[in-house]
């Protein structure tokens, strides 16, 4: 596999992080992986699709939520917080070398055990909406299995391959 400077530069720093083996199977040819696979069944990620689609949104091209199947290195795990719409974790999820984006759980909706349940270093694939109000603040955030008359998609997210919903 032939890496360019940029590559060699984000993978290095995966390995002193101590992520160097799940690094090197998530990471490929400049990119991540566009598939994750856990205990036989496969979690759809297209990273690239949702850099285009973040893209349209900052061009203006978008304005509609969209369904975004997104995997990566966790990078940062915040507190639960509660909201007027409940209890919600948040991390981010390093979807190309430099670009993060935030992932909210709504953990009163989700089959998990207390949040939090992910952790920096973790292999993640998440289903979900993103959100894009404006550069600072954007997300993924219906990640859970129920769906609703303005959200009609289940989403989930699976963490070293173990699924919640």
């Amino acid at each position: 596999m032939k890496f360019g400077s940029r590559s060699l530069a984000v993978f290095g720093a995966l390995l002193v992080c101590g992520m160097g083996a799940q690094a090197q199977q998530d990471y490929s040819g400049g990119v991540f992986a566009t598939t994750s696979k856990s205990g036989g069944s496969s979690y759809p990620c297209n990273d690239t699709q949702f850099l285009q689609d973040q893209k349209a949104f900052e061009n203006g091209q978008l304005s509609a939520d969209q369904l975004e199947n997104v995997c990566g290195i966790v990078t940062a795990v915040l507190p639960e917080k509660k909201t007027r719409s409940g209890h919600h974790g948040y991390f981010y999820v390093q979807v190309a070398p430099g670009q993060t984006i935030e992932i909210v759980s709504d953990l009163d909706r989700m089959n998990a055990p207390k949040w939090p349940w992910v952790a920096v270093g973790d292999t993640s694939t998440v289903r979900g909406r993103y959100y894009y109000d404006n550069d600072t603040s954007q997300g993924i955030d219906w990640t859970h299995h129920g769906t609703s008359s303005s959200w009609p998609h289940a989403g989930y997210v699976v963490v070293n391959g173990k699924l919640y919903q």
